[in-house]
């Protein structure tokens, strides 16, 4: 066969690879989302859904303070929620890397990972449990002789991000771990050589060579966590409530689908802008 025969043979070989996950994705992504964007334009009717072109279902959103009120609870949470599980995963990680020995970090990572074997409804409805006025906390506090009433911690924002914290270390562990990995050692070596402690090696070196994987984790962070639907409403209750919530309630109750498609959007936007900013700025430390 000739060159160019075989550049097509090679072509047609990839396409047959290719295709089966690009039907899928269109089928399964791209259509629903397209219909979701066409569906967010129209409005909700007596008798029915309305479609005529409207923008009215954004001018809603920013109009109602109950709409703007679940974002701005969603991105609260959410921004608290990453930073906190930063804060925990990386010390986590950095010891199952550098203290634990080279053939027991599988095993601490396996324990490390061991919650996710678990349903989320049921870690949920454990921290419920947990947090609830006869609660192991409560019950340990007023023990300890630190309170003497229970404290109100179920159905409240601290409950929801007490539980998604829980889920996201370990997230943030794993991506953190990887790139703690794949540092060699001659970093610190050459750290040590030009004068450098180890607080100041981890804040020059280790730190920012590690940022890639805390910016990854961080993200994956982000978008699950304001996308959540069932920690706030099991450990959150109704008393905050988030964007997924106020979605839900415009299927589950108004049945107004054109109003939740809007909501949704506008989360999608949102999570667009967190990629966008997350890429740009790996693209910038890359460079």
């Amino acid at each position: 066969m000739t060159a160019p025969s075989l550049e097509r043979a090679d072509r047609r070989k990839a396409w047959g690879f290719v295709l089966p996950a690009l039907l899928w994705t269109v089928a399964f992504f791209v259509l629903p989302f397209l219909f979701m964007a066409a569906m967010s334009l129209w409005q909700r009717g007596a008798l029915g859904i309305v479609r005529t072109w409207t923008l009215d279902n954004y001018g809603r959103f920013l109009a109602e303070d109950a709409l703007l009120k679940g974002l701005t609870n969603s991105l609260e949470i959410t921004l608290v929620v990453t930073a906190l599980s930063v804060l925990l995963a990386y010390p986590l990680a950095w010891i199952i890397a550098e203290r634990v020995p080279r053939r027991l970090q599988r095993l601490a990572l396996l324990l490390a990972v061991l919650p996710f074997w678990t349903s989320y409804v049921v870690r949920s409805y454990a921290w419920l449990l947990v947090l609830s006025r006869n609660g192991v906390i409560n019950q340990a506090l007023i023990g300890a002789g630190l309170i003497a009433e229970p404290l109100d911690l179920a159905s409240t924002r601290t409950a929801t991000v007490i539980g998604f914290v829980h889920f996201f270390v370990m997230l943030l562990t794993l991506t953190i771990y990887a790139n703690l990995v794949q540092l060699s050692p001659n970093y610190r070596r050459a750290a040590a050589d030009l004068g450098a402690n180890a607080l100041q090696t981890f804040w020059h070196v280790i730190l920012p060579l590690t940022l890639p994987g805390i910016m990854t984790g961080a993200f994956l962070t982000f978008v699950l966590c304001i996308g959540d639907y069932v920690t706030p409403q099991i450990l959150g209750g109704n008393n905050e409530l988030v964007l997924p919530q106020i979605i839900m309630l415009q299927i589950g109750r108004r049945a107004d689908f054109p109003m939740a498609a809007a909501l949704s959007i506008v989360l999608m936007l949102v999570v667009t802008a967190a990629y966008a900013l997350t890429a740009r700025w790996l693209k910038i430390e890359r460079a």
